[in-house]
């Protein structure tokens, strides 16, 4: 019998509210949506969202034990989100505070159109990693931590403060993996110096996980534009290749994370490792093989056949990927992990409805899921 790793999952946490949406797929967004228009919905979908609870939860469907670590007010989607992560058994270690509003998304997923978000922060912008308590640290073998982006305390001091609580796991043998989100341009997140913050932090991280948007957006502007501009108006997912990710992959290892997964929607995931003795001490932890090494990995996108809501997909393609690496899998193991789970992901309207334990995985895997053809 394996050795089963703890995990932590800390940072983000939110309430998603979703209603659903209806009627041709071919329509475009100010088709539907626009001045004066009445859009008939469906029901809404409540459910928890944020790396938090989609991560970690998705991690413990496919069957990993994992600890998890959000704020919330003590008020009516408080007491909601609460009441789903108990039904899981992880509601007992979130951080309760009568003085925050708990954070809530109202998510607009229209037909073959990716989702787009109305945010309130509430809490985690209030979210201090000196609220995480030692004593939540015992067992731990590897901790996430998702969203700063969205979380004011954590990007205000541009990381330090991230930095040094990833430099403690650190000595505490606890490995680390971190994932960012899209944020307003508008807001004071928008305004943050990111790659000031991600130099700071990604020396102490293991594995950095960002979508190939929002990374290139922090690092690299003239790129983003140029991705934008390609899109014309369109999912940018959509117009980009492997070549135009891999520098950003890259940027990832330079800036000192041992394991890069850029994440890229319908494209799929482009994964590139450090060398030996950077990746040692993860090889030996979890007993990874050697073709963890020095390795540039492309792993396409599964075909879906109908696509509900892109909501959580990159979250949840996480969670399998790092399920994969606490299992002692093979780096291709663990992108088709994360791609078979992705993709299972877009097939509900939350983050949660279309996950499977792990062994399900597995199998739809192996009996020959079609993959969808890249960029060329």
């Amino acid at each position: 019998m394996r050795k089963k790793h703890k995990t932590m999952v800390a940072g983000h946490l939110c309430l998603d509210i979703t209603p659903a949406f209806s009627g041709p797929g071919d329509r475009k967004l100010f088709d539907i949506i626009g001045p004066g228009k009445q859009v008939l919905t469906g029901p809404v979908d409540i459910a928890t969202g944020g790396a938090v609870a989609n991560t970690g939860l998705a991690m413990k469907i496919l069957g990993e034990d994992v600890v998890l670590v959000g704020k919330i007010g003590k008020d009516e989607f408080g007491a909601l989100i609460k009441g789903i992560l108990d039904k899981y058994d992880c509601g007992q270690t979130l951080i309760e505070d009568h003085h925050v509003t708990s954070s809530y998304s109202l998510v607009v997923a229209l037909p073959n159109i990716d989702r787009f978000f109305f945010h309130h922060p509430g809490a985690n912008d209030h979210f201090c990693l000196a609220e995480i308590e030692d004593s939540l640290l015992q067992d731990i073998s590897h901790c996430h931590f998702g969203y700063p982006t969205l979380m004011a305390e954590i990007y205000r001091d541009q990381g330090e403060g991230l930095k040094q609580f990833f430099k403690k796991l650190q000595k505490r043998g606890i490995t680390t993996s971190l994932d960012t989100s899209m944020v307003d341009f508008f807001s004071e997140g928008g305004k943050a110096d990111w790659e000031a913050f991600l130099s700071k932090v990604l020396p102490f991280v293991d594995f950095f996980l960002p979508s190939a948007e929002e990374f290139c957006w922090m690092i690299d502007k003239v790129r983003y534009q140029d991705w934008i501009k390609r899109a014309a108006g369109g999912d940018m997912m959509e117009v980009i290749t492997e070549d135009d990710v891999s520098p950003l992959a890259d940027k990832i290892l330079q800036l000192g994370a041992k394991v890069a997964l850029v994440k890229c929607g319908v494209l799929g995931l482009v994964a590139k490792t450090a060398n030996q003795e950077k990746m040692a001490g993860l090889l030996s932890k979890y007993n990874l093989k050697e073709d963890w090494i020095k390795q540039n990995e492309f792993e396409p996108s599964y075909h879906v056949d109908h696509i509900v809501s892109g909501t959580g997909a990159g979250d949840t393609a996480i969670a399998a990927f790092l399920t994969g690496v606490l299992r002692g899998e093979s780096l291709s193991s663990c992108l088709k992990l994360a791609a078979a789970t992705g993709a299972l992901c877009l097939s509900a309207p939350d983050a949660l409805g279309g996950i499977v334990p792990y062994s399900e995985v597995q199998n739809k895997i192996q009996a020959g899921w079609k993959k969808n053809k890249p960029v060329s």
